[in-house]
């Protein structure tokens, strides 16, 4: 890349990934840059990313994207977290549930008071029971509150389910509209500059070159770029997180509309429900070693809460990333960069902080070698901080006789991940990195959700006076009850705010 000031990106491939880029780089960059993305109606979108986490607000925000008209736009309903059920053992539910998880004490989290409390009697109730998004979720209500009134207690934290495909069509008109080229062809060859090895065009199989001096690939698995042309690499953690398989399929929605996702293990994996306005978005994720295609068709058509609306779809996978997300000038997105199977809805919330790093490291005058060093060193530690949090759900199980689980209790796991679960045994403790995605409350109800005991709290909260603790616990209670039941359902606020025009439409 020269040292002058860089005009031009190629965008090979659209989908989320794709346009995701081009709007935020439209909005962040404007008329300076020239952006051209490359797409091909014949090649499909995988598709399996319809629901996201709380931090999609920023992206929205960069691009002042009007809630209300994205979730008519996309058929979108609102996220308050992830039911898990089955996945300790069978008969057991739990929830990762957004936002806070009642309200900390000085220094102390607010987890190890009710460990304390729990350990004396049932008068402390259930963990979930001080999370004001349970509550909300398991009643089937919804609202935009920032605070609890009269409280200083926080209000919702939401995230969306949504249509992928109309999230990638909204996007692109979004982007188109800032400016954003687009070119339809099937790419048939990357062409690189002989000297440095970078990318130099792409070649459309009509015989068309669009050229560019920085690249983003975001043509899925294939990685078209960053690894057919580059041979960048590929960190392969099947060891860790075995399913390499998923089947998809839609189905007619159902009343009442949650506000949530719901995750159930299966006999060799786990089944996702994703209610949207139109339909339910459902999916299989398997290991093949384990079970057979058909068999795993059979599961999930079984699993339905309403009828299919197509035949299910197969997509197959390797869990990992490629050993550079950017490698010379190809930074590589969504899955032409890695591929985390979507358990916990970060697929994309990685392009989404990919494409924030990228616009706070652009190389504008086309340097770009500590820049990228630093790109990638923020990727791969947030790939495998996810990476840990994933394997923590198939590792602590409690599903003995099972061949599939017992495998993923039984299996070495990363040194970094044992840290954190002995970390939490030994006094409940949870320290968290800022660049780890899930923070506290996050490993908390997922490690306490899968049966992961600590032996003691910490021994500060024994200041506080034990009839003082108890009170403040029963007060929490109260105040998050009671506010939960002010809550419209989450169907009447849809309806009353953001339901779309072509409801009922596939």
């Amino acid at each position: 890349m020269s040292s002058q000031e860089l005009k031009s990106v190629v965008i090979a491939g659209g989908g989320t990934a794709g346009w995701m880029a081009a709007a935020a780089l439209a909005r962040v960059l404007g008329p300076r840059l020239s952006i051209t993305l490359v797409e091909s109606a014949e090649i499909g979108i995988v598709g399996v990313g319809e629901a996201t986490i709380p931090a999609i607000a920023q992206f929205n925000k960069l691009l002042k994207i009007d809630e209300n008209d994205f979730l008519r736009q996309t058929q979108g309903t609102f996220k308050l977290g992830i039911e898990f059920v089955n996945w300790w053992e069978k008969g057991h539910s739990y929830m990762h549930a957004f936002g806070p998880m009642g309200r900390d004490l000085a220094y102390i989290p607010f987890h190890h008071y009710w460990l304390k409390e729990s350990g004396l009697g049932e008068q402390a109730g259930s963990l979930w029971d001080y999370s004001f998004n349970w509550l909300a979720a398991k009643q089937a209500r919804f609202s935009r509150i920032d605070r609890i009134a009269d409280t200083p207690l926080a209000g919702l934290t939401w995230a969306f389910h949504f249509d992928a495909s109309l999230y990638a069509a909204y996007l692109s008109r979004f982007a188109q509209g800032m400016g954003v080229r687009k070119v339809e062809g099937i790419i048939a060859e990357v062409l690189l500059e002989p000297a440095r090895g970078d990318v130099r065009a792409l070649r459309l199989k009509d015989g068309r070159e669009i050229a560019g001096e920085l690249f983003i690939d975001c043509t899925g698995f294939r990685g078209l770029l960053i690894e057919q042309a580059l041979h960048t690499g590929f960190e392969d953690w099947s060891h860790w997180l075995p399913c390499d398989r998923a089947l998809a399929v839609p189905s007619a929605n159902t009343s009442p509309l949650l506000p949530y996702t719901r995750s159930t293990a299966l006999d060799a994996g786990w089944q996702w429900r994703i209610p949207l306005q139109h339909r339910t978005g459902n999916g299989h994720v398997y290991c093949s070693a384990q079970m057979t295609d058909e068999r795993a068709r059979e599961q999930l058509l079984a699993n339905l809460d309403a009828p299919a609306l197509a035949e299910p779809r197969l997509i197959r996978f390797t869990t990992g990333r490629r050993k550079l997300q950017w490698n010379r000038n190809v930074v590589s997105l969504g899955l032409a960069s890695g591929f985390v199977e979507p358990l916990e809805s970060t697929a994309i919330h990685i392009v989404q902080v990919s494409i924030q790093r990228l616009i706070l490291l652009f190389p504008h005058l086309g340097d770009y070698e500590e820049r990228r060093r630093e790109f990638n060193r923020a990727t791969i530690a947030e790939y495998e901080f996810i990476r840990d949090f994933i394997i923590l759900h198939y590792h602590a199980n409690n599903r003995v006789g099972d061949p599939f689980w017992d495998a993923c209790r039984n299996m070495s796991i990363p040194d970094t991940l044992r840290h954190r679960i002995e970390l939490f045994r030994e006094n409940a403790g949870i320290h968290c990195s800022p660049d780890d995605l899930f923070q506290l409350t996050s490993w908390l109800q997922v490690l306490w959700g899968q049966g992961v005991r600590p032996r003691a709290s910490h021994p500060f909260v024994e200041a506080v006076a034990p009839q003082d603790r108890a009170g403040y616990l029963r007060d929490l209670r109260r105040l998050f009850a009671q506010a939960a039941q002010t809550l419209p359902g989450h169907a009447e606020f849809i309806a009353r705010n953001c339901l779309s025009d072509s409801r009922g439409t596939a």
